[in-house]
């Protein structure tokens, strides 16, 4: 395979980052060459994404693309959007297109370079054709059922970075009426402690500073090897996420700080109701951990929350928000919010609307409902129409806006520090580039670069340049 390029293209969330990571260095090891995937592959593998009707369309795009940039490449799609297939009919039809040559699906995600080289040999004691039910794709000859443990994959080196993902948990127990994720991706299941530590060392051996722990449902992680432990007549019913105060994500957080090598540590998306007063306590002991939280909330209504199946109300998100506002000087906080959804009247979504003005969140990510064949959500009668959902999410997108950009003048005149990243020109002059604790962006003007040197300034300015996010410029 020496000399074979690939290219890989990842969608949807912070965990498929990871693993398009692992599958990188993964099929460099058996020698293939890593090219951009705007560039001609032989190889081109589209780690996909179905958490949305959008997400869907751009999966299709990328495995569309490709097969167009080189016609005689092996078209490889990964992940969710196969899942997905795998249990709808209607999408069955679309993966049948002659582009896609290789399906691969979340359970056999860590073995992708190992079934691409079986592909290439053609080696049918470990694929089969399934010309009958999608054109003349091949699949991995697997069961079909999920693992019912988390895989073992880790990373142990990430060329140029600063920064780095690492999943420590996958799979989903919560069944949001919305979300076709713990369809796609399975139940619950967590990494072991010590190789979720390993990882980090070797990663820190290889200049990585900062570390991303996320999940699936990162709130859920332990809870599987809790719930092996614990007598059924002892654990709590309906209890998904455990006592707050002694969470086992905790426990992980804690031995990772004090890691010497390791200078930052950030969480994915954190479930509102993991957010108590005994839990920030725990949380305050790691002098590591930014303050950064990401709390999805989905709707401000609680009505909608209710037929959402998510176990809160508003004012029990507003406390968590008011907790990590009284335990921190200026976090960040952000969230995901969906426009649009079944039985959201004018009334509804005004509340909504208010409820994100009122928290003030730094990012607001605003998606419009999609339908998910197989979910509760879909078979709900009292739709949106595509109209109404534009118009609410154009409405939710710019109170983030002006929310973010409050948040971000908190700092001017301020000093603040940063994690060079990288070296980026900007109307030809030369800038570091890297975030604060809080995740705001800094551009610091300077011609000399070290990778992972932390830089300091004073916040004189926010600017918004093209291809630029708005970014703190600093003197």
């Amino acid at each position: 395979m020496d000399k074979l390029k690939f290219a890989i293209h990842t969608l949807g969330c912070k965990v498929n980052t990871y693993e398009s990571d692992i599958i990188s260095e993964q099929m460099k090891k058996y020698g293939f060459i890593e090219t951009e995937f705007n560039m001609p592959a032989d190889i081109y593998i589209i780690n996909t994404c179905t958490v949305t009707n959008m997400a869907d369309r751009k999966s299709r795009q990328m495995l569309h693309k490709a097969k167009k940039m080189n016609p005689k490449a092996a078209v490889v799609a990964v992940g969710c959007y196969v899942d997905a297939a795998m249990q709808n009919p209607k999408m069955q039809e679309i993966l049948s297109e002659s582009e896609i040559d290789l399906l691969i699906t979340n359970k056999e995600k860590e073995r992708t370079a190992q079934i691409i080289i079986d592909y290439l040999s053609k080696n049918t004691d470990e694929l089969f054709n399934i010309e009958d039910a999608f054109g003349s794709c091949y699949f991995e000859k697997i069961n079909t059922v999920h693992k019912s443990e988390a895989d073992n994959s880790s990373l142990s080196e990430l060329d140029d970075h600063t920064r780095a993902f690492i999943k420590v948990q996958d799979g989903c127990n919560q069944f949001c009426s919305y979300c076709i994720i713990p369809y796609v991706r399975g139940r619950i299941r967590s990494r072991a402690k010590e190789d979720i530590l390993e990882e980090i060392k070797a990663l820190s051996k290889k200049g990585v500073k900062e570390f991303i722990i996320t999940g699936i449902h990162l709130s859920s992680y332990g809870k599987d090897f809790f719930d092996k432990s614990v007598s059924e007549e002892k654990r709590i019913p309906g209890d998904d996420i455990m006592n707050q105060g002694t969470a086992p994500i905790l426990s992980l957080i804690s031995e990772i700080n004090s890691l010497p090598e390791v200078k930052r540590i950030r969480l994915g998306s954190l479930e509102p109701r993991l957010i108590s007063k005994e839990f920030i306590e725990e949380l305050r002991k790691n002098d590591k951990l930014c303050p950064h939280f990401h709390l999805s909330l989905q709707s401000g209504c609680d009505k909608i929350l209710k037929s959402m199946n998510r176990h809160y109300t508003k004012d029990e998100y507003r406390e968590s928000c008011r907790l990590l506002r009284e335990a921190y000087e200026h976090p960040a906080i952000t969230t995901d919010v969906i426009a649009g959804f079944p039985g959201e009247t004018e009334d509804d979504f005004a509340e909504t609307l208010d409820f994100i003005k009122e928290i003030g969140f730094y990012e607001a990510h605003v998606f419009k409902y999609s339908i998910r064949e197989g979910t509760v959500a879909a078979k709900f009668k009292n739709q949106v129409n595509d109209k109404i959902k534009n118009e609410r999410s154009r409405m939710l997108i710019e109170a983030a806006e002006e929310n973010s950009g409050i948040f971000r003048k908190y700092y001017l005149k301020k000093k603040v520090s940063f994690i060079a990243e990288q070296h980026v020109i900007i109307d030809g002059e030369k800038y570091i580039s890297g975030y604060t604790d809080e995740y705001v962006r800094c551009l610091k003007k300077s011609e000399a670069f070290t990778r992972g040197k932390v830089e300091s300034g004073i916040a004189c300015e926010i600017i918004n340049k093209k291809d630029i996010d708005e970014s703190l410029l600093l003197i």
